[in-house]
């Protein structure tokens, strides 16, 4: 990822004319009956896997059932996202709880790990220090935390990048442990007992059902399936959006429009990719607009789009194969040692704070992605909308 320098002159009102915008045609209007069909249809999904899965008995057809549970259950994440991010109802604590049924009891993930570390995610994507979903891991994702590597797990990590998509098969246990730990170290995590116990009643009893069903050997088939799917879905959704977009130094202060919308990208395609990630394509509006519901992202998505030109800020897309060689070839290059050398910290200037000066607003195009053309593993172009500077006549 590359290092993004602090946009000092960002208008103070830049944000606050979009959300009138956007407010202005509706957008942020929940949708119930939108949600309803995606609960009925998850609802009916489930209802006929698991009639699959009683009635097909023991044969190695029930591998091709626990794909489709892996999927179900990445739906639902989706939709328990959305609830965290108060989408579905107008009343926060009806959200709140759908949200902890649907993550904790059908998932098998804590709604409050997941609420503490995507909060931070929005309030502070890419920046170093801050967003949970760059620290350092299996993976890395910043020239420290690299450096720090040797022998064998500094081998592993030059090659992260091809590592990417195998390792997301194990990321379905990686998310269910994260919830266990949470519930059992985490004393002031709120309503904690019934999360435990939402999350016992999903993690031991869906494995007993399948067990019971398939015996140890196939259940055991049957479940890693499952995992490996889900694992992979989910990684697969999330990833497009920030890797290989820029990483904000821990220092720098950013306005908040710039924060948003220079670590994403979206990923182009119609409404069958809305439904294959969530929402999760349209990455940059659902950044601007938390609460949005995703039903709703896809009109937004022209009118954020005119106005990041308007303002001058660059607006990532690539096609979701595309993303996937850009996560990869950028992985591989941070991580090797010479591909994408670190910055030196005082080549980065302090930034005036969140909201930038209230002097007049330069209107230069923002810098987007920086490319080492020295390296073999840069990744492939990613389409960049960029809007003439307005004083360059």
């Amino acid at each position: 990822m590359t290092m993004l320098p602090s946009q000092a002159h960002r208008q103070v009102n830049a944000y606050t004319e979009l959300m009138s915008r956007v407010r202005q045609e509706g957008l942020l209007e929940r949708k119930p009956r939108t949600y309803a069909r995606r609960v009925a249809l998850l609802g009916t999904g489930f209802a006929l896997a698991l009639i699959a899965l009683l009635a097909l008995g023991q044969t190695w057809w029930q591998l091709l059932v626990a794909a489709a549970f892996g999927v179900l259950f990445t739906q639902t994440a989706f939709l328990s996202h959305d609830g965290a991010h108060r989408q579905i109802f107008a009343s926060g604590p009806k959200n709140e709880w759908a949200s902890r049924i649907l993550g904790n009891l059908v998932v098998g993930l804590s709604y409050g790990w997941w609420m503490r570390k995507h909060t931070r995610h929005h309030a502070n994507p890419n920046k170093v220090d801050a967003d949970e979903d760059i620290r350092p891991s299996v993976l890395l994702f910043t020239p420290e935390d690299v450096e720090r590597r040797t022998g064998l797990k500094r081998w592993l990590t030059a090659r992260q990048g091809w590592l990417f998509f195998p390792l997301l098969t194990l990321e379905g246990i990686n998310l269910h442990v994260g919830a266990v730990r949470t519930v059992i170290g985490d004393r002031d995590l709120k309503h904690r007992r019934t999360e435990a116990a939402l999350l016992a009643l999903r993690l031991i009893g869906w494995p007993v059902l399948v067990c019971s069903v398939l015996g140890l050997g196939l259940g055991a088939a049957f479940l890693g399936v499952q995992l490996a799917v889900f694992g992979v879905y989910m990684g697969a959704s999330f990833a497009p959006n920030h890797k290989g977009m820029p990483l904000v130094p821990r220092d720098t202060r950013i306005d908040f429009l710039s924060r948003q919308v220079l670590t994403s990208r979206n990923i182009r395609g119609g409404r069958w990719v809305d439904w294959l990630m969530g929402g999760l394509n349209l990455q940059i509006e659902h950044h601007l607009f938390p609460s949005m519901p995703s039903g709703s992202l896809r009109r937004a998505q022209p009118l954020v789009r005119a106005y990041c030109a308007e303002q001058g800020v660059p607006y990532a897309e690539a096609g979701l194969l595309e993303s996937y060689v850009i996560v990869v070839r950028h992985s591989t290059a941070w991580a090797s040692a010479t591909a994408i050398p670190s910055p030196a910290r005082s080549s980065w200037p302090t930034g005036q704070g969140d909201h930038g000066p209230t002097g007049p607003a330069r209107r230069k195009p923002l810098p987007g992605p920086v490319r080492d053309r020295s390296s073999p593993h840069r990744p492939p172009r990613c389409r960049l909308h960029r809007a003439p500077s307005p004083t360059s006549g």
